[in-house]
């Protein structure tokens, strides 16, 4: 399974600092139990990369809805 593979899994996301001082991505599922733990300076760049990731697939959407309407006419 690849980044951009479909599936039918549904899990629990969390996210939150823990007593430790670390930053703690929690996945919980149907036999899934993956608690994460980053320090600050990590958790970080995870942010950055998520939000251009959204970028890029904000971008992705934009282009696919401009080239449906392109095809329209």
């Amino acid at each position: 399974m690849g980044i951009n593979s479909e599936t039918d899994i549904t899990a629990n996301l969390q996210i939150g600092p823990t007593t430790l001082g670390m930053v703690r991505i929690y996945i919980a599922g149907e036999g899934i139990d993956l608690p994460m733990d980053f320090t600050a300076e990590e958790a970080e760049e995870i942010a950055e990369e998520i939000r251009a990731a959204a970028l890029q697939a904000r971008a992705l959407a934009e282009g696919a809805t401009s080239a449906k309407g392109r095809k329209k006419r």
